[in-house]
């Protein structure tokens, strides 16, 4: 990106409705368990916490979610993983060839968010900083803090991290959708 399109200030387009934060993970769930029903048990629990959030209704139980439980969950999921994690089971030409497949595919994901922000920015009367395309990966929230930081060291005035969260949370709901495809039809082969 140049200089001048990190600069682009991105301003809000709308207030969204609290409303509308409840029906969207109900409406993600309701069409991914139509659609997918193997990717439902992951984009589930994503609803399910968005839900207990923006509903309000269950606060003490979403601030344990957010904040103790995610942590001892995390835990316990690097733990299992690394248990059961052999060297020589691991360090195999399959194994580091799909390591090295989703770095690149990390890269052209990255790569293709900043291009279509500028392919964007040619027909489009808001500009949108490309630094947002880079964002649409799956990191959360790393991605998003990464194009807030180049933003910022651009124009020290240039808040883009929610700004970059939208496409950062898209790019979670649609490496989920993704895995229920490669589920459903590549496991069936």
């Amino acid at each position: 990106t140049t200089e001048t399109e990190r600069k682009i200030r991105m301003v809000q387009l709308r207030t969204v409705s609290k409303r509308e934060k409840i029906l969207f993970p109900v409406v993600l769930l309701m069409l991914v368990a139509l659609l997918l029903p193997d990717a439902a048990p992951l984009l589930g629990m994503f609803c399910f916490g968005n839900l207990m959030r923006e509903s309000g209704v269950v606060e003490r139980l979403s601030d344990t979610v957010q904040n103790g439980l995610i942590n001892i969950v995390t835990i316990f999921l690097g733990l299992s993983v690394g248990a059961k994690l052999v060297a020589d089971k691991f360090l195999q030409p399959q194994t580091l060839g799909i390591l090295l497949l989703g770095v690149i595919a990390f890269g052209i994901g990255t790569a293709a968010g900043v291009l279509m922000a500028k392919l964007l920015n040619l027909c489009s009367k808001n500009k949108i900083n490309p630094l947002i395309g880079s964002a649409g990966v799956s990191a959360v929230p790393m991605a998003a803090r990464v194009s807030n930081k180049v933003g910022l060291e651009s124009d020290p005035q240039n808040f883009l991290l929610m700004h970059a969260m939208g496409p950062n949370v898209a790019g979670v709901i649609g490496s989920a959708i993704a895995a229920g495809v490669m589920l459903k039809y590549v496991l069936a082969m």
